[in-house]
């Protein structure tokens, strides 16, 4: 590489991520876009739009959050002691900077979630020691985590400022991060207690004025509860970086690919564990009107697929889930300042759903008498799903908020639909026979075989198949 001397120009920092579906490799597990996105409100999951924020007063539109004042590497340097370096490897020395800045940063917002937040809430009672616990969680148990990786990189600063190596620093150090599978678990329960709590006086005024000081950099609570998070799914970017800058050559070329692939396990185990929890969390706010509403495989999912508002045909809203193995719908209903959603019709199991495409269009939406006579606007992304055999429960017509919005439903509908069709045919797959052998071999009796014969074992096999067919339409 060409020898250069630093130039003044700003190099763009790493964008803030906001999908983990583009940081590690495609999965069937659909719960693996929910990590990459902070808990803004009950929304579809990998949508990328968030409701906007009320504001707690009547006061002019908020500021905009302020950023704190970014370094770059040349910047803090004294090159009159430092020989000069390629191009490349300032570019390499900005990446591995930015990683130690992140952690310096991440640092401080904890300490100041611990202080500016958690510790006046409890010293004045504002929330009890048990509220708190439940949307703090152990934020104090991390910052030694993160000073740990901060005293190595500046352990393998060199005195010019140079790190020439970190592939065995962070191959050691990234699976000590599955410490946060519990606290990402925790989040959506902590962001809808603390949305509770908000409803308070004393909560809604002291937050708000955090918010208008200046420590707070303009951002909310939860923007600092979140800061681990938006960290964690960052770091594949911040080795990505500093690798593609990294010489073929050079020894942390080979280790930091190693430490990409360790980072990719941590957060697919981290995001099971957060997907398992989110299903857990809303099947427990499930309220049926009737017990043939109890479909068994509801209380039996692990993994929540997709979720979010529709409306339907008469134009009320439903908060739908998509479950590994059944669609439900629900109405939102709130029971003393608490949320449920009360199950709407019949669950629909996913072997048995039927989806249909329909054109803008093709169906009139909306209940009202004005509505039914109106030809003025064309109803649009709307889609149909229903029993397959027609005869279990009425169709229902369902309607996106756009066009973007109805194809993720449609592209999950289809997905699961797919992979609980594949699941059935390799149930129901006859298994290979067994190779009969030669009538002129002596055979011991000991060596007859004691399973049944190739025919019991196909009507079993059919038995097992049109049992499981049956229980799918079971409610």
């Amino acid at each position: 590489d060409k020898i250069i001397e630093p130039s003044s120009k700003r190099v763009r920092p790493l964008g803030r991520v906001t999908s983990l579906a583009n940081l590690i490799s495609p999965v069937k597990n659909g719960a693996v876009r929910r990590f990459g996105h902070t808990i803004q409100s009950i929304s579809f999951r990998g949508e990328s739009k968030s409701p906007a924020p009320k504001p707690c007063s009547k006061s002019a539109a908020p500021t905009p959050p302020k950023r704190r004042n970014s370094t770059l590497w040349s910047e803090s340097q004294d090159w009159s002691q430092t020989a000069p370096l390629s191009s490349r490897e300032i570019k390499r020395q900005e990446a591995i900077y930015e990683l130690t800045r992140g952690e310096q940063d991440l640092i401080e917002d904890l300490h100041l979630a611990r202080k500016a937040y958690h510790d006046p809430m409890l010293k004045l009672s504002i929330m009890s020691q048990e509220e708190l616990t439940h949307i703090f969680g152990d934020l104090d148990a991390y910052i030694p985590l993160h000073e740990d990786l901060l005293a190595q990189l500046a352990k393998a600063t060199g005195p010019d400022g140079t790190v020439k190596e970190i592939g065995q620093i962070v191959i050691g150090w990234l699976p000590r991060l599955r410490a946060y599978r519990d606290y990402c678990s925790n989040q959506l329960a902590a962001k809808a207690l603390l949305d509770q709590r908000k409803q308070d006086r004393r909560v809604q005024d002291f937050l708000q004025r955090c918010l208008e000081s200046p420590f707070s950099r303009k951002l909310d609570l939860w923007s600092f509860l979140d800061v681990p998070r938006s960290r964690l799914v960052k770091y594949p970017l911040l080795l990505r970086e500093v690798l593609r800058h990294t010489p073929a050559q050079h020894p942390d070329t080979s280790l930091l690919q190693t430490a990409i692939s360790i980072i990719q396990d941590v957060l697919s185990d981290i995001n099971m564990r957060q997907g398992e929890s989110e299903c857990q969390y809303y099947t427990e706010k499930l309220e049926f009107l009737h017990e043939s509403q109890r479909d068994p495989r509801i209380q039996a999912s692990k993994n929540l697929l997709c979720h979010g508002e529709l409306r339907n045909k008469s134009g009320t809203k439903l908060h739908v889930f998509l479950f590994t193995e059944v669609l439900v719908l629900t109405r939102p209903v709130t029971r003393t300042d608490r949320q449920v959603y009360q199950v709407y019709r019949q669950p629909i199991p996913v072997q048995d759903l039927q989806l249909e495409d329909l054109q803008d269009g093709d169906v009139r939406m909306g209940g009202s008498f004005r509505g039914a006579f109106s030809t003025v606007e064309r109803t649009k992304n709307i889609f149909r799903i229903r029993f397959a055999d027609g005869s279990r429960s009425r169709s229902h017509t369902l309607q996106g908020n756009d066009v973007f919005h109805k194809q993720q439903w449609l592209n999950c509908l289809r997905s699961a639909i797919a992979e609980q069709r594949q699941a059935l045919d390799t149930l129901c797959k006859p298994a290979e026979l067994p190779i009969e052998p030669d009538e002129n071999s002596p055979r011991n009796v000991s060596e007859l075989p004691s399973s049944p014969s190739p025919q019991k074992s196909r009507r079993s096999r059919r038995s097992l198949c049109s049992m499981g067919k049956r229980k799918e339409t079971m409610l």
